[in-house]
């Protein structure tokens, strides 16, 4: 999906990481969503760049798009 993000089975238990490294895609969502700003996640992960913590949203908001089906396209079984 994106150079930055990695998954693989023996990193961090196959969670979504920031390339390779044992730093978890959710944390780094979770700290974002909790108020921390750009500066102080860069701070609490020297080894990280801002274009990391951005692949980290971008990685999330793809999990979470929903795909809907409109009513229309529905077949209704009466």
């Amino acid at each position: 999906m994106n150079e930055r993000i990695s998954i693989h089975a023996k990193t961090c238990h196959g969670h979504a990481c920031i390339r390779g490294m044992r730093i978890p895609v959710h944390q780094i969502v979770r700290m974002f969503a909790h108020g921390e700003s750009m500066d102080v996640l860069l701070g609490a992960y020297p080894s990280i760049t801002r274009e990391d913590i951005l692949a980290c949203l971008d990685y999330a908001a793809s999990l979470a798009k929903e795909e809907v089906t409109p009513l229309s396209d529905v077949v209704l079984s009466q």
